[in-house]
C-alpha cells in the first residue's frame, strides 16, 4: 500500500499542466476533490477560531481613526460620491480607492462598530491561506508541502498585525487580489490566450489599486517561470519541479520572450510606483544619510527572518534607529545576506525551491526602507507577502531531507503537527496583545523601550478612559525620547487646553509645523489652537486657526463648527448658520444640531430651529450633556 509520501510524490510527478487524473487514497478520502476540499475547510476553520478573539477588539487608536472612525467620506458608504473620492484621493500619503472601497462597504453593512471589520480581516486571510494552498499545489503536485506553507502563513504570529488592524485590510485585500493574478497566470501559462492575460492585468490592476507594495509582481512571476512553472530550461520535469517535459519543449520560451511578455505588468508596476513616491513626498524622511538606510534595511531583512523562525518580542510599531545605527551589525547582516544569496545560486539546479529566497529579497524591497516612509524601522505586515518564499524552502528543504534520512511518515507527520500547535499557541498570545490599546502599546514600549511612538499612543489610550493623569509621564516620556515628537507635542498641547491654560496651550499647537508635515496632525493643532483662543476672546486669531484647519483637512467638522460659533460671537449669524451646517454634513451629533437650532431661532426662522431641535433628539435620548455643552461654548 502506498505511504503518504509516495502519493505525494506521483502527484508532484503531474506538473502544473499535466492531466488532472488524480490518485486515490481511500485510506483518507474518497477522491482527491475530496482530499482538497476537506484540506481547505481545514485550514480556514482554524484560522478563523484562532483569530475569533480580534472580532472583539476596538478600533485601533493609530490610523483606524484616519481610516474609518472620523472619515466621513468612508461613514457615506458605497455612494458613487465615494467612488469618485475614492480614484482621486491620495489622502493618507497613498492612492488605494480598492482599499478605501472595502471600507466604505463595511460602513454600509455594518455601520461604525469594529466587529464586522475584523470579521471581514480575519475572512480575507483564511482566503488567502486556501487560495495559497491551493496555487501551490496546482504548480507542483505536492500536497502536504503546500498545506504545510499555507499553514505557516494562515497561522505564523507575524501576520496578526495584518488582520487584526482594521486599517491594515489593504495588506490582506492586495494580497488576495495578488494570489488570484497568480492563479490567473497559473491558467495564462497553460493556455495562452488573450483572455487568460487580460485576467492577470485586471487582477494585478486591483491589487496596486489597493497597496503599492505589489509592485514587485512581474519579478516574483520570473522567479516562478524558473521554479516551479519551469519555463526557462528545456530539460526533463522532476517531481514537484512544474512542467512535464513533452509539454515543457512545447511551451518554454526563451527568457527574452518570458520578459518581453510581462512588459505591460511592468509598466503598471512603474506607473504605481511614481504615483505613490509623489503621493508619499511629504511622509517621506530626507534628514537620514544613505548609508543609514541602507544599513537599516540589511538589518531589517535578518530581523524579519529571525521572527520568521523565532516570532517572540513582535511590536506594532518599531521605532527606526537612525544614527544609532551599528555599522558593525549592518555590515556584518549584509554579508550573510550575500553569503545565503551565494548558496542559493550554487545550488539552485539541485534545489530549485531556493528560488524562494529570492522571492523574500525581491518582494521585501519597495517596503524596506531604502526610501524612508514614516518614522518606523521595519513593521510585521510588511512581511505578509514576502516570507512565503521563506516558508516554501523550509517547507520543501524539509521534506527532500527527511526523505533523504528515510523518516517514517509518522514522524514526519508528529513534527508538523508539533510546529503547527506551537504557532497556534503563539498566535493566540500575540492575539491577545491586540484586546485593546493599552495593551497593545504597553506591549510594545516593553518589547521595544525607547519607543515614542508606542508612548504616545499608550498616553492616547489612557486618555480616551479619562486616566489623563497617568497619560502625561508617558507624553513626557515620549518628549524625552524624541523632543520634536510631533504627536507628545500635540497631545501634552491638548493637556495644557483642557486644564485652561490656553497660552501655553497656544504656544504648543504652534511648534507643529516645525514637527511635522501630516495634514491630519496640522489640522488638528489648528482646530484646537483655534479653540484655545475662542476662549481667549480672540475671535480674530481663532477664525484664522480654523480656516487654516480646513486648508490641511477639508473635512474637518470641528474647524466649521469653530467659525460657526466665532461668526455667532461676531454677530454674523447667517455666516454661523452655513458653517453649522457643513459641520453637520460632515459630522451629525446632537450637540451640532443643538448649534444650529440655536443659530435659526437667532435668525427669526423658527421652524427650522424646531426641525433642527427634533434632528438632535434623534442622536441622544438625554440632551441634557449636549444643551450643557453648547450653553458652555455660548454663554457671555
Amino acid at each position: 500500500m502506498d505511504t503518504v509520501e509516495s502519493l505525494e510524490e506521483k502527484q508532484g510527478e503531474k506538473a502544473f499542466n499535466a492531466p488532472t487524473t488524480p490518485v486515490a487514497d481511500s485510506r483518507l478520502f474518497q477522491t482527491p476533490q475530496k482530499h482538497r476540499l476537506i484540506l481547505c475547510l481545514l485550514l480556514a476553520l482554524a484560522t478563523v477560531a484562532l483569530y475569533n478573539p480580534v472580532t472583539r477588539a476596538p478600533f485601533l487608536n493609530f490610523d483606524d481613526s484616519a481610516y474609518f472612525v472620523d472619515n466621513p467620506h468612508v461613514h457615506a458608504g458605497l455612494s458613487w460620491k465615494t467612488v469618485v473620492w475614492a480614484f482621486t484621493t491620495t489622502e493618507l500619503s497613498d492612492w488605494k480607492p480598492i482599499a478605501w472601497l472595502s471600507h466604505a462597504l463595511d460602513a454600509q453593512l455594518f455601520g461604525l462598530k469594529p466587529e464586522g471589520p475584523h470579521t471581514v480581516n480575519i475572512l480575507l486571510h483564511a482566503t488567502n491561506a486556501v487560495l495559497l494552498f491551493l496555487i501551490l499545489l496546482r504548480a507542483t503536485g505536492f500536497i502536504w508541502r503546500s498545506l504545510m506553507v499555507a499553514g505557516l502563513l494562515a497561522l505564523h504570529p507575524i501576520n496578526v498585525e495584518s488582520v487584526a488592524w482594521i486599517a491594515e485590510r489593504k495588506n490582506v485585500l492586495s494580497m488576495l487580489f495578488f494570489l488570484l493574478a497568480l492563479a490567473a497566470y497559473g491558467r495564462y501559462v497553460r493556455h495562452p490566450r488573450v483572455g487568460n492575460y487580460l485576467l492577470v492585468t485586471f487582477a494585478y490592476a486591483l491589487a496596486l489599486m489597493t497597496k503599492a507594495q505589489v509592485i514587485t509582481f512581474p519579478f516574483a512571476l520570473l522567479l516562478l517561470d524558473y521554479w516551479p512553472l519551469k519555463r526557462f530550461l528545456l530539460e526533463p520535469a522532476s517531481p514537484g519541479t512544474g512542467f512535464a517535459a513533452a509539454d515543457l519543449a512545447k511551451a518554454a520560451p526563451s527568457a527574452a520572450r518570458l520578459v518581453w511578455e510581462k512588459l505591460p505588468w511592468f509598466a503598471m508596476s512603474f506607473a504605481s510606483a511614481i504615483i505613490t513616491l509623489k503621493a508619499e513626498s511629504d511622509a517621506t524622511q530626507h534628514t537620514l544619510p544613505r548609508w543609514a538606510h541602507v544599513a537599516n534595511a540589511a538589518l531589517s531583512y535578518v530581523k524579519y527572518l529571525e521572527k520568521a523562525f523565532w516570532p517572540v518580542q513582535l511590536a506594532a510599531i518599531y521605532p527606526h534607529p537612525e544614527l544609532t545605527i551599528s555599522r558593525a551589525a549592518a555590515a556584518l547582516s549584509g554579508a550573510a545576506l550575500i553569503l545565503i544569496s551565494l548558496i542559493a545560486v550554487r545550488f539552485y539546479r539541485q534545489r530549485p525551491f531556493f528560488v524562494g529566497w529570492f522571492w523574500f529579497l525581491g518582494t521585501m524591497v519597495p517596503m524596506i526602507g531604502l526610501v524612508q516612509i514614516g518614522v518606523h524601522g521595519m513593521a510585521d505586515r510588511y512581511a505578509y507577502i514576502p516570507l512565503i518564499g521563506i516558508f516554501v524552502i523550509v517547507c520543501w528543504g524539509t521534506a527532500e531531507l527527511m526523505a533523504k534520512l528515510s523518516t517514517p511518515v509518522a514522524a514526519r507527520a508528529l513534527a508538523a503537527g508539533v510546529i503547527i500547535l506551537a504557532l497556534a499557541f503563539a498566535l493566540h498570545q500575540q492575539v491577545e496583545y491586540w484586546r485593546d490599546n493599552q495593551t497593545l502599546w504597553q506591549h510594545a514600549i516593553d518589547v521595544t523601550e525607547p519607543n515614542y511612538m508606542a508612548e504616545d499612543n499608550l498616553a492616547t489610550a489612557l486618555i480616551a478612559k479619562g486616566r489623563v493623569d497617568e497619560a502625561i509621564p508617558h507624553l513626557r516620556r515620549a518628549e524625552f525620547f524624541r523632543p520634536d515628537d510631533p504627536l507628545s507635542t500635540l497631545n501634552i498641547a491638548t493637556y495644557e487646553q483642557m486644564r485652561g491654560n490656553y497660552p501655553a496651550a497656544i504656544e504648543g499647537f504652534a511648534k507643529m509645523p516645525q514637527c511635522t508635515k501630516d495634514p491630519q496632525l496640522l489640522a488638528m493643532a489648528s482646530t484646537n489652537s483655534g479653540y484655545s483662543r475662542y476662549w481667549l476672546k480672540q475671535y480674530d486669531m481663532a477664525k484664522l486657526d480654523f480656516q487654516n484647519a480646513i486648508f490641511w483637512k477639508a473635512t474637518d467638522a470641528g474647524a466649521y463648527r469653530g467659525l460657526g460659533l466665532v461668526a455667532q460671537k461676531t454677530g454674523n449669524i447667517p455666516e454661523a448658520i452655513q458653517n453649522y451646517e457643513r459641520a453637520i454634513e460632515l459630522q451629525p451629533t446632537a450637540s451640532g444640531f443643538l448649534f444650529l437650532a440655536q443659530a435659526f431661532d437667532l435668525n427669526h426662522q423658527s421652524a427650522a430651529a424646531r426641525a433642527a431641535q427634533s434632528q438632535a433628539a434623534q442622536f441622544a435620548i438625554d440632551l441634557s450633556d449636549d444643551q450643557a455643552t453648547v450653553h458652555h461654548f455660548l454663554a457671555d
